[in-house]
């Protein structure tokens, strides 16, 4: 069974998720440390638990979740990996930052761009990537089948869903991106989302008042 792991950081109270096999390694997704104490924090519980960081995924490229990206790769040499459709995001999201009064160090350039129905495995922890835009235009989310999970970034929340004001956002993708890709899914499949607490499939269809199924 994978572990997964939730640090909550920074001013927008972003989910850092880590997914941990059973042979300790471990991979990062959306790592939006950002203070000095958050860099400390997360950098202590990998070294003290002793795990090999082998990969980094960001479900998309807003600033509040890859402010860690650069430390991700001081430590590791990792680069993310994403969907090519948020290249424009993660350029764009410095100067994001400084609008907002909180710079921070550009992330590195995506080492790899993953696909609709990309298979990933490390150990004996498997996911499939679903290409879900909407908040922004190269969103993906993480979803084993097996074990029943699904890192969602901020396509779905607990009885909410990712904004579409900005730059690249559109609500009638995010809809049909939940419907056809979401809610499709197994009732009992829990979400991990980029803010707030968790959630299932079939909670959301009933209760979530911006896309439900009655």
């Amino acid at each position: 069974m994978t572990e997964i792991i939730v640090f909550t950081f920074n001013p927008f109270q972003e989910n850092t998720y880590l997914l941990v096999n059973a042979q300790n390694e471990c991979l990062i997704v959306d790592p939006g440390c950002y203070f000095p104490e958050e860099h400390e924090k997360l950098l202590n519980f990998i070294e003290n638990r002793r795990l090999k960081v082998v990969y980094l995924f960001n479900t998309h490229a807003h600033w509040d979740h890859i402010f860690g990206n650069g430390l991700v790769y001081h430590h590791w040499q990792l680069k993310p990996i994403m969907h090519r459709a948020e290249l424009p995001v993660l350029e764009a999201a410095p100067m994001t930052g400084q609008m907002y009064n909180i710079p921070f160090e550009p992330s590195p350039y995506p080492v790899q761009f993953v696909e609709e129905g990309d298979i990933w495995t490390f150990g004996e922890t498997h996911f499939q990537i679903l290409w879900t835009p909407g908040h922004s235009p190269g969103s993906i989310c993480l979803y084993n089948a097996s074990e029943k999970w699904l890192i969602g970034g901020d396509v779905l929340f607990r009885e909410s869903v990712g904004r579409t004001d900005l730059p690249g956002g559109d609500f009638a993708s995010l809809e049909k991106s939940i419907r056809l890709k979401l809610y499709t899914l197994p009732d009992e499949v829990t979400v991990y989302p980029g803010h707030g607490p968790s959630t299932t499939i079939g909670h959301e269809k009933r209760y979530n008042p911006f896309v439900r199924i009655s």
